[in-house]
């Protein structure tokens, strides 16, 4: 009994010290990806620190479980709910953080759980905030890659983002993340002639970051 003691006071004083660090605007979240991979307290630790209040604390643990997500997406697997979940907050930090880590969890989705939320991932192409929008358009490129089932369907929904969203005065910046996700599965795609005529009207974009990536991504794959 006594070692078991020991260990788990141990375990605490080393969460505790986690903690202390993850309050810092200067922590560095890849220090942290290996002992969250390896240690399940300090995992769930994280993921519970999403939901703090503390924009600190919930912006380093996004981070290093976005590391931890693209590295070894199994390990977050089992918290699939949990990021679901956030898809539907009122806050627009917690939906992106649900955005960018089931776009990550996809690649070992394995029950297709993806499948029974695609509705209600791909309607916050619509959201109010652009900065879900964007970040969403950005994902869906990692799902498509990750599930050829839905690689076609998905396309087409990135093509259609001028039906999709609504708000006319930023569809033009979104479209950047549109071609970023192009970007991510283009080489897996057999019908590239319509990506490649969306992506070349985007040279005549209003937005220069859109029309930027517009060049580099014909550069590289016309």
């Amino acid at each position: 009994m006594y070692p078991l003691k020991i260990r788990k006071a141990q375990i605490y004083r080393k969460t505790e010290n986690i903690m202390e660090n993850l309050k810092k605007k200067d922590f560095v979240p890849e220090s942290l990806v290996n002992e969250s991979i390896s240690n399940p307290e300090i995992l769930k630790e994280l993921v519970n620190n999403l939901l703090k209040k503390e924009d600190t604390i919930r912006y380093n643990s996004h981070k290093v479980l976005l590391l931890v997500s693209e590295a070894n997406p199994e390990i977050l697997y089992p918290e699939w709910v949990f990021f679901v979940n956030l898809l539907k907050s009122k806050n627009n930090f917690h939906k992106v953080i649900g955005i960018q880590i089931l776009a990550n969890l996809s690649k070992v989705d394995t029950l297709n759980k993806f499948e029974n939320i695609y509705d209600d991932y791909c309607d916050l192409l619509d959201a109010k905030s652009v900065m879900t929008t964007a970040h969403l358009a950005a994902n869906i490129g990692k799902i498509a890659k990750n599930k050829p089932n839905l690689r076609e369907k998905l396309t087409q929904v990135l093509l259609d983002i001028d039906k999709t969203h609504h708000e006319i005065g930023r569809k033009d910046l979104i479209k950047a993340s549109v071609i970023d996700s192009f970007t991510e599965y283009f080489n897996e795609i057999k019908n590239k002639e319509e990506i490649i005529r969306f992506v070349d009207a985007q040279l005549k974009s209003k937005s220069p970051k859109t029309k930027k990536k517009a060049e580099e991504f014909l550069k590289k794959f016309k």
